[in-house]
């Protein structure tokens, strides 16, 4: 039985809430632009990065905010759509979005309608869990989220009190916001990426893992999928508990990757201050963890190993493909394979051109390649695409004075990774990376804000006592 109940704990919640609203003060004035109203802030993007940053704001007071998102309600994220695992990778006592409020955070929602017991012989948590908890995190947070609004080009204007901001093309009109945070996951700085002789294919032929598959096509059918990472086995797996007659599954490495780096660096140390060290340790750490790719855990292998009909190919990248009588022919360091559909697990390439919103400005965003020339031996041009971050998550640029606007576009997703460890992009990280980007954010608003300001405190007289004339000596 439950220990209490979901309205008991959201009770709990209100009262946590309030009990923690320190400063409560007000301290934003509104803006519009061609009378047009501003948003302090735009997060693009309702997923778990977005409505924590949004949390985070509201507690600091930036009540004039939005979140867009251009999925329905309830498929934001990966969750319910291409996430093809059965639970999180994630440990089940992390917090995430909840910013260290009891409360708030996931174990304290699922102990609230199945006990403490099921949560202690809880292994992992289940995908579809996660997202209802979303859900309800933003319900009881209350945070203004608008779905099915899909963000375009970003570009520079200012309010009617001459203050920067920023216009943003949307499917339901111009908005305006003095910030930009986006939040948009993998597609954040780039675009999904494949081999472009796989791209080539006629589309019924293959597929990308984050792709609507319809895996139930694939029954009876020869499956190659690319890749040896945790979305590779899952996407390998759904097709054989979908019915493939055989689902081959390569790997480019001799030794496919069996140790989870982002393990290691869940400590305080390294995701509170990676962002701080020089240049040289930042790359030399992110980019042999990027390098190394995440693993795929335990629980993935054996969900596979579970049909005779899978096959593990270690060693053999794939060089060339062609349509051939309806199928795929694959060249391969070790000779032709054919298959009759293929599914490529090879994630996202860092390209901001390919970002609609950034079309503005994407080629005057530095990126790492711009800003550090590595030793020889741990050059990496496919890392060297991550955009250089500034300390709060804004893009910088490339050729300075020419967006100087960029500054107020935060990004808050995996482009995020080189600059500060896995803040953006990761469960684990978002109870020190999160309120980092809200200082962020808030920084900028009253930098920007210091000539009101002034002026307010100048003009401030809230007396707390009447004096008595009457007691004041005269001398």
């Amino acid at each position: 039985m439950p220990a209490r109940s979901l309205v008991a704990l959201e009770a709990e919640i209100a009262r946590d809430l309030d009990l923690t609203a320190h400063p409560r003060a007000p301290w934003l004035a509104a803006k519009t632009c061609q009378g047009e109203p501003v948003l302090d802030c735009l997060i693009i993007g309702a997923g778990q990065c977005g409505i924590a940053a949004a949390h985070a704001l509201k507690r600091d007071r930036v009540d004039n905010i939005l979140v867009i998102d251009r999925a329905a309600y309830g498929r934001e994220g990966p969750w319910v759509t291409y996430a093809r695992m059965h639970t999180l990778r994630s440990w089940k006592d992390q917090t995430g979005p909840d910013l260290k409020t009891p409360s708030l955070t996931y174990q304290a929602w699922h102990e609230a309608q199945w006990g403490p017991e099921h949560f202690l012989a809880l292994r992992w948590i289940a995908k579809e869990h996660w997202n209802d908890y979303l859900l309800w995190f933003r319900r009881v947070t209350r945070l203004p989220v608008r779905n099915g609004i899909t963000a375009g080009q970003v570009t520079p204007c200012r309010t009617d009190d001459d203050l920067p901001c920023l216009a943003i093309e949307t499917s339901a009109g111009v908005l305006r916001a003095r910030k930009v945070i986006l939040a948009t996951g993998q597609e954040g700085a780039g675009r999904w990426w494949m081999p472009e002789f796989v791209e080539a294919l006629p589309k019924p032929l293959r597929s990308h893992a984050v792709e609507d598959i319809d895996f139930a096509a694939l029954r009876d059918r020869t499956v190659a999928v690319l890749g040896a990472g945790a979305s590779a086995f899952d996407n390998a797996a759904t097709a054989l508990e979908a019915g493939a007659a055989e689902v081959h599954l390569f790997c480019r490495r001799a030794e496919p990757m069996v140790i989870q780096p982002y393990r290691w660096l869940t400590f305080a140390g390294f995701l509170r201050h990676m962002h701080e060290m020089e240049d040289a340790w930042r790359w030399r750490f992110m980019a042999k963890i990027l390098g190394l790719r995440e693993g795929f855990p335990a629980d993935t292998y054996a969900r596979v190993l579970k049909f005779p009909n899978f096959f593990m190919h270690v060693g053999r990248p794939w060089t060339g493909a062609r349509e051939v009588a309806g199928r795929v022919e694959l060249d391969t360091t070790r000779g032709p394979f054919t298959a009759d559909h293929v599914i490529c697990g090879t994630g996202a390439l860092m390209d901001a051109g390919a970002v609609p919103m950034l079309a503005g400005c994407a080629d005057n965003i530095a990126t790492w390649a711009d800003r550090y020339t590595p030793p020889p031996e741990e050059a990496n041009e496919r890392i060297g695409r991550f955009p250089y971050l500034d300390a709060g998550y804004a893009f910088t640029e490339k050729r300075p004075g020419e967006t100087p606007w960029i500054a107020d576009i935060h990004l808050f997703g995996i482009g995020t990774s080189l600059s500060f460890g896995p803040a953006g992009s990761s469960i684990n990280a978002m109870g020190i990376a999160v309120p980092r980007l809200a200082a962020a954010v808030t920084r900028g608003l009253f930098a920007a804000d210091l000539p009101r300001l002034w002026a307010e405190l100048g003009a401030y007289d809230l007396k707390q006592v009447e004096l008595d004339p009457s007691r004041i000596a005269a001398d």
